[in-house]
């Protein structure tokens, strides 16, 4: 979540190697560490459903993919790879990047996924570089939801996916100009815990992809999916490996983890939402 090697390890160590919310079914009550695997691979194969991905690439396959992955992790990226598309990985310290290729060596694929250190707000590449520009997990981190929007636009090819999952606070009322103070509190709360950013809703992001004549704009919530993932992990926490792990990734982790019930709250009250939002940039 933080971006220091400790906390990044805690989560890596409760989270597994996919360090990302899982998709679950309505109803569902993970209860095992493959159940949460499989619901992370999941929550990769119904975003790339959703943005339509499988059908894109029937349409395009005159050659290999080329996918960027912004605020990746080693387990990500190395799933992305073995469909047999090359693959680049954004993260923000060198031991992420050491400990995302270290798995990918692992798993045979240095020739397909590549990851560096770069800024989200300033991609080290050409315009129009990668048919698949994908943010999972990552966009409450911006502080700067437009630029991080436009840059994100600026390397899709033509013709090219983005898909951003990310934590949104709700839409406003149309009779609304602002959050409930109760609700700021809240998200001010979570943004201390996690080292988020300034919070937007879905509706913020949707606009801004507008605003950049983007095409095939749609969004959804997933908020129900992903509910069982922070109690699961809370529960994993307060297991003896947890419990060291936390001890051993110091202030930021342990912030980290008080901070797990404040997101059940936010999803209870309606207030956090896990949102899909997705758009093609034009040939």
């Amino acid at each position: 979540m933080a971006d220091s090697d400790e906390s990044y390890g805690h989560f890596e160590d409760i989270c597994g190697d996919h360090m990302h919310d899982g998709f679950y079914e309505l109803g569902s009550a993970a209860a095992s560490d493959s159940d949460h695997l499989l619901a992370q691979i999941r929550m990769i194969e119904e975003s790339l459903r959703f943005a339509g991905v499988s059908e894109m690439r029937k349409i395009r396959s005159r050659r290999e993919w080329w996918m960027w992955d912004v605020g990746s992790e080693g387990a990500r990226g190395t799933w992305l790879g073995s469909m047999g598309q090359v693959v680049w990985g954004l993260l923000s310290v060198p031991s992420q990047v050491q400990r995302a290729q270290a798995l990918t060596a692992s798993q045979g694929l240095d020739d397909k996924v590549s990851f560096q250190v770069a800024d989200a707000l300033d991609q080290p590449f050409p315009d129009g570089q990668f048919d698949l520009v994908w943010s999972m997990d990552s966009g409450q981190y911006m502080p700067d939801k437009k630029k991080f929007v436009s840059e994100l636009a600026r390397v899709a090819a033509p013709g090219g996916t983005i898909i951003i999952v990310t934590w949104c606070h709700r839409d406003l009322a149309p009779s609304e100009k602002s959050l409930k103070p109760e609700e700021k509190a809240l998200l001010d709360k979570l943004c201390n815990a996690f080292y988020l950013s300034q919070w937007c809703s879905t509706a913020d992001y949707v606009q801004l992809l507008d605003s950049l004549s983007l095409q095939d704009i749609k969004a959804a919530d997933w908020s129900e999916y992903v509910a069982p993932f922070w109690p699961a992990m809370i529960r994993q926490g307060l297991t003896f490996k947890g419990f060291i792990s936390l001890l051993r990734s110091g202030w930021q982790g342990i912030k980290g983890a008080l901070g797990m019930p404040l997101i059940i709250r936010g999803y209870k009250m309606g207030l956090v939402k896990f949102a899909i939002i997705t758009c093609r940039k034009p040939e």
